[in-house]
C-alpha cells in the first residue's frame, strides 16, 4: 500500500508440482485468495482501492499465460488454477509482470546468497 509491501506469506504448498510453472500458478491462486480478502477488508475500512495489485513473477511462461488473452494452456492439470488467475487478471484485481531473478527481493529470504 502506498508503494510499500504490507503482507508477507511463506508456507509449504499442500500439493506437489513437477515444474515451477505449476508451482507458480498454485502460489498465484493462494495470492488471489489473500488479495481478495485484503481488498474487501480495506474497502470496509473506507479505504478506496485504485487499480490492480502488482504481482511480479520470474517465470516468463507464467506471465505470458496469465496476461495474454489469446494464450492457451497446454498443461490440463493446471487448468482450474489457470482460469482462476486469468479471471482475476481480467477483473482488474491483479496485474502480473516479469521480474528478473536478480531483481526479485523475495529471494533475499528464500534463496542461498553468496558471500559477496
Amino acid at each position: 500500500m502506498n508503494c510499500a509491501p504490507i503482507s508477507w506469506y511463506s508456507k509449504a504448498q499442500s500439493t506437489v508440482e513437477s515444474s515451477t510453472f505449476g508451482s507458480e500458478f498454485v502460489a498465484l491462486r493462494i495470492l488471489i485468495k489473500m488479495l481478495k480478502g485484503l481488498r474487501y477488508k480495506l474497502r470496509m475500512f473506507g479505504i478506496p482501492i485504485d487499480g490492480p495489485a502488482n504481482v511480479f513473477c520470474d517465470n516468463k511462461s507464467v506471465v505470458m499465460n496469465s496476461t495474454v488473452p489469446t494464450s492457451n494452456l497446454k498443461k490440463k492439470h493446471n487448468s482450474i488454477v489457470f482460469h482462476r488467475v486469468r479471471e482475476a487478471v481480467a477483473a482488474g484485481i491483479l496485474r502480473i509482470a516479469k521480474a528478473h531473478t536478480s531483481e526479485n527481493l523475495a529471494y533475499l529470504l528464500t534463496k542461498l546468497l553468496s558471500a559477496a
